[in-house]
């Protein structure tokens, strides 16, 4: 057995160098998925200490479904912040791996992933499976907890150098409240006519609500405006 290990020394030894990073990165995003967590626990209390005649029935509320999503809802929409278990890299296309920080050690360019996705919250309240949802964000995060976010304009707002600054709780309170800011002016627009004019007698035969017609944040239009990604 001795002589079989020392002969596979240099194989053992990447899988374990491989294995190691990997695991600092996950454990990096997973510190900064408990520090959304925090971030929105703590929007969500703050937010009870309004005047009740301020809230207008109003509610935030969010929901923990394990360790890798949390959900807030608010005013019709929900916010879902949901971490990928596994590592991914950049392409070798990606801006981020021009930069001198990541050539100076490439595996800086390894990250954890969590998405922030938009839906209607009645598109859960009543099932409505066909309804669609939308990705508004990525933050990508590295073995250093360097962080680096690709989405929407609003979350452009957030300091975004990935060879400087670390995800912080300060950095979480940006993100949740400029995820939030941009879905709450994200708003539904009625279809194209033609889009709904035909319905099957098995769509009128289910209840209104859980009806199988699509319903999305400006269903059937291209988002000229809001396609941009912040790179």
């Amino acid at each position: 057995m001795k002589t079989q290990a020392l002969q596979h020394h240099d194989l053992f030894k990447a899988i374990i160098e491989k294995g190691s990073f990997k695991q600092k990165v996950y454990a990096s995003t997973l510190e900064a998925m408990q520090t959304i967590k925090t971030s929105i626990k703590e929007l969500s209390n703050e937010y009870q200490l309004l005047p009740k005649a301020q809230m207008k029935n109003i509610p935030i509320r969010y929901q923990e479904k394990g360790d890798f999503q949390i959900e807030i809802k608010f005013a019709g929409d929900v916010l879902i912040f949901l971490m990928h278990t596994n590592v991914f890299e950049f392409s070798r296309e990606h801006p981020i791996m021009k930069t001198h920080y990541i050539k100076e050690d490439t595996k800086r360019s390894y990250c954890g992933v969590i998405h922030i996705y938009n839906f209607l919250s009645d598109s859960f309240k009543y099932n409505r499976v066909n309804d669609s949802g939308y990705l508004i964000g990525r933050l990508f995060i590295n073995k250093d907890d360097h962080f680096f976010i690709e989405g929407k304009q609003e979350l452009a707002l957030i300091q975004n150098s990935f060879a400087q600054i670390e995800f912080t709780k300060e950095t979480a309170d940006k993100l949740i409240d400029a995820a939030m800011r941009y879905s709450t002016a994200f708003d539904l627009l009625t279809p194209p006519y033609d889009a709904i004019a035909e319905v099957t007698v098995d769509d009128m035969q289910i209840t209104l609500d859980n009806m199988k017609l699509k319903t999305a944040k400006r269903m059937g239009f291209r988002f000229h405006s809001d396609s941009d990604r912040i790179v």
